[in-house]
């Protein structure tokens, strides 16, 4: 699959390129065997098809043996059993067709589904940052909900009755003469005209309709929401207009939408009433100059309401098809997204080592217009603690995001034991870095998963151990559920603390190189605070670890502290030394004592 690689979405497609860009997963990523199923379903489709042409012939020999006076008897019967088998046969080749295609189209949606959520998760943060999650779940979703849609509706009942139609007005020619077919075909293609511009034209009062039925329901799940504020104002009245006004907006639009679907409803019967009415006179003339019999007169008759069946949904095919081209065309604009960080052609995993972390002059900006780093430099020997702090938007937090190659640096290079991030697999450099972020996401699902997460292949033993460490055995003990209670979504069952906790086990569990740690007890209070602090010292005392941090008393033992500021290094050094400097750090730490004396003093 060919993406594009400027990281932007391409334009819109066109119906016939959505189809073609489907066509590829419902015939070359299948199976030789569902391809085989592929070819068996349109070999019943034909055959349900050519059956249903039998139905009206049996129709018209049985009426035209009835009206014979001397006939036997059972011939009339056999006729009639003949038609009742021949639709039986029919209906069942047609459910045959739909239980031997299922297994091909739902394939289909697997392939495309699994291919989306992958390339979803390599795309960049950047995208994912500028774009709602929920925007990006739905439209999977509705794209996988298009994918049956069209297939259904193109397989099942477009393709089917436009056979149907062509088998139809070449049996009334054959039999008959090209004014039959002709009547039939320019009453059908009326018929087929008329719907689709009618219901086009209704698309933009039902699109109305929806509109103002959302934005009803969305001022009134608000206004409920917001219950006491409206109290607190004496407001009711207020609201209650602004409901009015939406649900009569909804009232006009929804009048509308009934109105045009009776003036679609009126072509449409007229349409039929006229084709049925030209062949029946057609038929009618026929037997009335002994060319046709009656059966002819039933035969034909039965052909056109046989065809006009189906084409009584047309409207809602048409509908349908409309969305799910969208829908799809949607889908097909996220697996168009280009990867903005991609491996090198020749990229090898990451090599094992001490897991030395060097920074060579490392620039960076999120808007080539404004850059955040400037310049960085740092080293951090195997097995060392390098604390980095500085300002709000000097750039602690981006260094954690360039380490795991979220973003490529736009200057210099960011070296592993030697190694450019660049020159790796992205998935090598992510296994050997650990990270415990400020703002801690857990699944909806249990703690032992949100746990295990960091390593899904360990044991509950080396599970519940990394949980000791993180301070957080004995509180999952306590628990009822214990490890299986479900953490809600986003974790939000859990305290804050509770959920740094579970993040800091689940890296503990991950035995990483290289240890990051991101305002990691920022949520934590001073107990269990020192408490971690003793369990983070005792993992990484043999990891390289890098600690962001914005409380100062966190850090002293670092073995170097680096001081941000505008995105460069504005000062480095042991704690002791930078006290002893008098500068930006030495201002950061007596301002924060300051805080802490006067939280204390109150």
């Amino acid at each position: 699959m060919v993406h594009s690689d400027d990281g932007a979405a391409p334009a819109a497609q066109s119906p016939l390129a959505v189809i073609t860009r489907l066509a590829p997963y419902l015939w070359r990523e299948q199976s030789a065997a569902l391809r085989v199923r592929i070819f068996a379903a349109l070999g019943l489709l034909l055959g349900a098809k050519i059956a249903t042409l039998f139905v009206p012939l049996f129709y018209k020999r049985a009426v035209d043996a009835l009206s014979l006076r001397d006939v036997e008897i059972a011939l009339p019967v056999g006729l009639i059993v003949a038609y009742g088998a021949t639709r039986i046969l029919s209906s069942t080749l047609q459910e045959l067709r739909t239980m031997v295609f299922d297994p091909v189209a739902q394939h289909g949606v697997h392939r495309l589904a699994l291919e989306t959520f992958r390339h979803l998760h390599r795309l960049s943060l950047r995208f994912h940052l500028d774009r709602q999650t929920g925007g990006l779940s739905r439209a999977i979703e509705r794209g996988i909900n298009a994918v049956e849609n069209l297939v259904y509706y193109l397989v099942f009942q477009v393709a089917p009755t436009l056979l149907e139609i062509l088998l139809v007005s070449l049996v009334l020619w054959w039999l008959y003469d090209w004014r039959f077919a002709a009547t039939t075909f320019v009453t059908i293609a009326a018929y087929t005209a008329w719907t689709l511009a009618v219901t086009q034209w209704r698309l933009i009062y039902r699109r109305r309709m929806l509109e103002a039925e959302s934005e009803a329901n969305a001022k009134a799940v608000d206004s409920l929401l917001n219950y006491e504020t409206v109290k607190y104002f004496g407001n009711e009245a207020h609201e209650a207009r602004r409901f009015d006004q939406s649900l009569s907006a909804y009232e006009r639009a929804a009048v509308w939408s009934a109105n045009t679907l009776s003036l679609l409803n009126i072509g449409q019967a007229a349409i039929i009433a006229l084709g049925v009415t030209s062949v029946m006179l057609l038929a009618g003339g026929g037997v009335a100059v002994g060319e046709l019999t009656v059966g002819d007169f039933v035969m034909v008759n039965a052909y056109l309401i046989q065809l006009y069946l189906p084409l009584n949904f047309l409207g809602m095919m048409y509908r349908e098809l409309r969305q799910a081209l969208t829908d799809l065309g949607q889908m097909f604009k996220l697996l168009g997204v280009g990867i903005e960080v991609r491996d090198a052609a020749d990229a090898r995993p990451l090599e094992a080592g001490g897991g030395e972390v060097v920074f060579e002059d490392v620039r960076f900006g999120y808007d080539v217009r404004r850059e955040i780093l400037k310049g960085v430099a740092l080293r951090v020997p195997a097995g060392r603690t390098l604390a980095i702090v500085g300002p709000s938007g000097a750039g602690k937090s981006t260094i954690a995001r360039l380490m795991f190659r979220f973003y490529d640096v736009t200057g210099g290079a960011i070296r592993i034991d030697g190694q450019d991030l660049r020159a790796v697999t992205q998935d090598s450099v992510r296994a050997a870095i650990g990270i415990v972020p400020q703002d801690t996401v857990l699944f909806n699902d249990t703690i032992f998963y949100n746990i295990a997460y960091g390593r899904p292949s360990a044991t509950p033993a080396e599970v519940e151990e990394a949980a000791r460490l993180a301070r957080i055995h004995d509180f999952v003990l306590a628990l009822p559920d214990g490890y299986q209670t479900r953490v809600g979504e986003r974790g939000l069952k859990l305290s804050g603390g509770e959920r740094q906790r579970v993040a800091i086990a689940r890296t503990i569990l991950k035995r990483p190189r290289v240890l990051i740690f991101d305002e990691a007890t920022s949520a934590l209070d001073t107990r269990t605070e020192r408490a971690i602090q003793d369990s983070l010292r005792q993992i990484s005392r043999d990891v390289t670890t890098l600690t962001i941090a914005h409380r100062l008393s966190t850090i002293v033992d670092a073995d170097e502290i680096v001081v941000l500021q505008d995105g460069a290094v504005a000062e480095r050094g042991d704690h002791a030394a930078l006290l002893a400097h008098g500068g930006l750090y030495a201002r950061m730490w007596a301002q924060q004592a300051e805080a802490r004396e006067d939280g204390h003093g109150q």
